[in-house]
């Protein structure tokens, strides 16, 4: 679960659902365990419950971006667009130009494969 995506909607509903019931069942899921034990500790005070019903507010409020920055170590889903598709045939035209370079000898092998290698790392 530490290598998952977590979910922004999640995360808010466990949140606020912590105002109601157990609090700090959203930490966890967010892979803060020891944050997750401190709102379980604490929970026979207010605290927890106000704490966790600003972060449900607080979840919700940001936009899916912000939360993978914060929760997905920046990671975003990965959403298959059209300016992507262009890139990647635009990228694999270069480099079959490049290799018809290389194979009429106009490039070495190794100048042939730096180039590619920058190609393919504008890609991700």
């Amino acid at each position: 679960m530490l290598t998952k995506r977590k979910s922004r909607s999640i995360a808010a509903v466990l949140a606020l659902s912590g105002t109601l019931t157990i609090s700090g069942l959203h930490k966890f899921y967010l892979g803060q365990p020891l944050w997750g034990v401190l709102y379980v500790l604490l929970s026979w005070t207010p605290i927890p419950k106000v704490a966790s019903a600003i972060e449900g507010v607080w979840y919700l409020a940001q936009d899916e971006a912000a939360f993978d920055r914060h929760f997905n170590l920046g990671k975003s889903a990965v959403k298959n667009s059209p300016q992507t598709g262009n890139q990647v045939e635009a990228i694999a035209k270069a480099v079959r130009e490049l290799d018809t370079l290389r194979q009429d000898g106009l490039i070495s092998e190794y100048e042939f494969e730096q180039k590619r290698r920058q190609m393919l790392d504008q890609i991700s």
